[in-house]
């Protein structure tokens, strides 16, 4: 099918026009678009619309947090998946439909709160200055490279406070009574002593011995289990700007120019260290007690000079700041601004020589009397030290402009150029790469690598993309990285005859009779135990609890806790799958212990956070049932059709 629309451009877009330009006639122009948009969207609350670019960037935000949590970890296939894709947009429908109740109660936030919100990012707090004030120009740095101004991210926060308001509300008054959380703590420790048999395949496989007809019976019942799976041999290309930074060209007078229009980024401004002794006059003194407070401080100067070698002894016994006077009015090294004394202290500070006394200095604090200790210079990074530094800054800039300005291209000339991806290759002066590949991830290569994204894999083993050789289209992997594939060679799964895979199959027929002969055994043996109620051939007693299984498998520990208290001894089957089969003896409940207060208040809290979500998940579920909601087609963005339910 994509082979001919290559081919007969004309022919499609003549059969476009005729059908596109006599529709216009019936529903309109703008109704027209409107039933185009509709493939934009994934979803509809209430008339508000999720556009398929709010949901893929939501999504891509989920994977993205999962790779840095996990790192090697991270399987790609495990999280895009059916299941995950519907269950992030059914949390963009919950955040639609609490927005909405939100906007009808009228909640908002205020700007404090707005304000500690932000103080409290660990993003926002590392663009601190030294004297605690935000780097606004970084800050506005960092949002513009996401799009946002700092005004857009304040309405984002504060919105983002408002719609929490309602399920905090309902979380913040459950409450769970002391008996309940007793009584489930109790029964979360109940101990009971248990003994066990266990009836492993293991010990069986000895005596089994497979015929043929039963080989070929397990061979014929499993054929799929032994097959091969697909392989295709590819070439392939990566953009992102990572690959694309290799190829950006810098003379040393284009790194000289970036050097010299930055030049602030290289360059540490000069620092004092310095000590000061204040004699507090608040701005808003008396007159009188400012002019008490400057004699005092023109008695200290005096006394300096008299002594200059004792100006920290000074300070100590006259200074009337707390934070310096202890350690003789030491402040450390700053630079200009970072003092609270204004210009006029940093002016006369930074106006003095190492060891040189100023005269008074009055601020809004009082007056003050500034010795300097040390002085460090402003110091220029030189070029040729940066030099590479700066290569690789302005590589990574230009990099990501081109990969944002030609994506897009590549994504067209790939599906154009679709025999050869050489044509993108050199235009993007990209390396042209190979690969086999099967349509599994494969476990060997990075969790994160570009070619075990299963949408990149759907796409090479697509019939377009086997058969008819064309380049798949450009996928999408996340983290601004676009991978497209030619397949260059096929091979199909296939079966192995057995007389192949015989030894192969001998073993699996051999588990699976073993662990039958072990289920068959166990289950005899716990009829004749529940007659005879006896207690030969079983382990030593211990005693487990659903905090501490003491290795019982946790199949077991349900089976346990299953048997009635009040009829003791009991005897309990448990079907451990691949491991076989376990007999447990239920002797006795041990007494309970007195529960500790403190992990009873903890497990009183731990109760009601959970009632507490389960009450805020039931009004939101609620407010979902009330609101008015549509689908539209598909969540794969490769597969989006305008289809509501």
């Amino acid at each position: 099918m994509l082979d001919f629309f290559r081919n007969h451009k004309r022919l499609m877009m003549f059969m476009l026009i005729l059908v596109i330009v006599p529709g216009l006639g019936f529903v309109g122009i703008q109704g027209f678009r409107g039933f185009l948009d509709e493939s934009a969207n994934v979803a509809g609350v209430n008339g508000h619309k999720i556009t398929r670019a709010e949901y893929d960037g939501a999504m891509r935000q989920q994977l993205d947090r999962a790779r840095q949590m996990l790192g090697a970890q991270f399987d790609m296939k495990l999280f895009d998946t059916p299941e995950r894709r519907r269950e992030m947009l059914d949390g963009l429908i919950e955040q639609r439909v609490l927005a909405d109740e939100t906007q009808r109660l009228h909640l908002t936030a205020s700007d404090e709160a707005v304000r500690r919100v932000l103080l409290s990012d660990p993003v926002i707090s590392s663009l601190k200055n030294p004297d605690g004030s935000i780097d606004v120009d970084r800050y506005k740095q960092l949002l513009a490279m996401q799009g946002m101004t700092p005004d857009q991210y304040d309405e984002r926060v504060r919105y983002s406070l408002a719609t929490q308001q309602l399920p905090s509300s309902i979380q913040g008054s459950a409450f769970t009574s002391k008996t309940l959380a007793q009584h489930l703590t109790e029964l979360a420790e109940q101990q009971r002593e248990v003994q066990g048999i266990a009836f492993h395949p293991r010990d069986y496989a000895a005596k089994v011995q497979p015929t043929d007809a039963q080989l070929q019976a397990y061979y014929d019942a499993h054929r799929n289990d032994f097959a091969t799976p697909a392989t295709a041999t590819i070439q392939y290309l990566v953009l992102s700007p990572a690959t694309l930074a290799a190829a950006v060209q810098l003379s040393d007078a284009d790194l000289k120019k970036y050097y010299d229009d930055n030049i602030a980024k290289y360059r540490t401004e000069g620092q004092v260290r310095a000590s000061h002794i204040l004699i507090a006059a608040p701005k808003d003194a008396s007159a009188a007690d400012k002019a008490k407070a400057k004699q005092k401080a023109e008695e200290v100067l005096a006394q300096i000079k008299a002594h200059p070698d004792q100006f920290a002894q000074i300070a100590q016994q006259n200074s009337q700041d707390p934070g310096s006077a202890s350690k003789g009015g030491d402040l450390g090294y700053f630079g200009r601004g970072m003092i609270a004394g204004g210009q006029a202290f940093d002016d006369a500070v930074f106006a003095l020589k190492k060891d040189e006394v100023s005269s008074i200095v009055q601020t809004d604090f009082g007056y003050h009397i500034v010795e300097v200790t040390d002085v460090k210079p402003a110091v220029t990074k030189p070029f040729d030290e940066v030099k590479e530094a700066i290569a690789k800054d302005v590589r990574t800039q230009q990099a990501s402009k081109t990969f944002s300005d030609e994506s897009e291209g590549f994504t067209s000339l790939v599906y154009e150029k679709a025999k050869s991806l050489q044509p993108a290759a050199d235009k993007y002066k990209l390396q042209l790469q190979t690969a086999t590949v099967t349509p599994q991830a494969d476990a060997k290569l990075p969790p994160d690598s570009p070619l075990n994204n299963a949408k990149f894999l759907t796409a090479v083993f697509a019939s377009d993309a086997v058969t008819a050789r064309n380049n798949t289209q450009a996928i999408d992997v996340g983290g601004n990285t676009l991978i497209a594939a030619h397949v260059t060679d096929y091979k199909a799964a296939a079966v192995p005859a057995l007389a192949a895979i015989k030894d192969a199959v001998r073993q699996k027929e051999i588990a699976a009779q073993s662990n039958e002969a072990a289920h068959k055994d166990g289950l005899a043996k716990l009829a004749e135990l529940q007659k005879s109620n006896a207690t030969t051939g079983f382990s030593s007693p211990v005693k487990v609890s659903r905090n501490q299984a003491q290795g019982v498998p946790p199949a077991a520990l349900s089976a346990i806790y299953k048997a009635d208290a009040q009829k003791l001894p009991a005897y309990v089957g448990v079907d451990l799958g691949n491991d076989g089969y376990a007999i447990y003896r239920v002797n006795s409940v041990a007494a309970s212990a007195p529960v500790d207060p403190q992990r009873l208040a903890a497990a009183q809290q731990q109760i009601a956070q959970v009632d507490a979500q389960s009450e805020a998940e039931a009004y939101v579920q609620a407010l979902r049932e009330r609101a008015k909601v549509k689908f539209y087609g598909s969540l794969d963005s490769s597969n989006a059709q305008a289809s509501g339910e």
